[in-house]
């Protein structure tokens, strides 16, 4: 009701399945010039995938209304948690196209492979919803193993600021990030170098261990631990091992020998708060 006052629409009350949810995105973004997803960031993730099936990602602005329990995607781009004030940005903001990230047909803000996909996997299986499922799930993660790893990243960026044509790494990892947006959910700052339009994957390689994981998580959380580990900027990345399992904006993709993503250039318009930077 708050929304239909401040900002006369047409709403679609709906709950349904995650390949429901996209396909009602895509029908409305043939006719619709705005479309404001109002969830969390699976919720948000579905419209934007919807968008992008319709292929109106250049015509259709996305307006976004946090009412979930993750909203990584809009912290990272300094939309307000609260439903009023992102409900008056839908009107007062600026339109912005922001870069996305590509894998195997997906389109998300970030992905990861490793442990936290793994914790992802569990948590859906057992059906625990919201921030009780992540620290149930998370118990297993000093166990979980480093696996062996081949990435290959092209025409990207050292931390040392050299650029490459391609690079190749033969890696044992126990996690790896790749990122546009800098959170996952519940405000973990996993990806603190990430930059929503500049053009690349932001890659983050964990060589840690699963102990020393859990050990140095309140760093990782607030993104200072990332500084010790591998870092890079790609616009494309290869990975390849046995049975690596993926997520994106906390749904599990699946476990493949073989993964590639990449960078979706000024690939969504969004509305945000004017002169945020991120």
């Amino acid at each position: 009701g708050y929304l239909l006052k401040n900002l006369p629409c047409k709403i679609i009350d709906f709950q349904g399945s995650k390949e429901e949810t996209v396909e009602i995105a895509r029908k409305q973004s043939l006719t619709q010039k705005i479309i404001v997803a109002v969830g969390g960031d699976g919720t948000v993730a579905d419209v934007i995938q919807g968008i992008i099936k319709a292929r109106r990602e250049k015509d259709v602005i996305l307006g976004i209304v946090p009412f979930g329990s993750g909203n990584a995607f809009r912290k990272s781009l300094g939309i307000p948690k609260s439903i009023k004030k992102a409900i008056k940005l839908l009107k007062e903001g600026e339109t912005r196209e922001i870069d996305l990230i590509d894998i195997e047909g997906k389109v998300t803000g970030i992905a990861s492979i490793g442990a936290t996909a793994k914790v992802t996997q569990e948590k859906l299986q057992h059906n625990i919803q919201g921030f009780l499922g992540h620290i149930l799930a998370s118990r297993t993660m000093p166990s979980l193993p480093k696996t062996e790893q081949q990435i290959e990243l092209f025409d990207g960026i050292s931390d040392n600021g050299e650029h490459f044509d391609k690079k190749t790494l033969n890696l044992s990892l126990y996690e790896c990030v790749i990122g546009k947006t800098s959170y996952f959910g519940y405000s973990w700052k996993v990806a603190p170098k990430a930059k929503i339009d500049d053009g690349f994957l932001d890659i983050t390689l964990f060589e840690t261990s699963g102990l020393k994981y859990l050990l140095f998580f309140p760093l990782i959380y607030f993104g200072l631990y990332q500084k010790t580990q591998k870092h890079f900027k790609a616009k494309k990345m290869i990975v390849r091992g046995k049975d690596l399992p993926v997520q994106y904006n906390g749904e599990f993709l699946g476990m493949k020998d073989k993964f590639e993503f990449r960078v979706l250039p000024r690939a969504l318009k969004i509305i945000c708060p004017r002169n945020n930077k991120q």
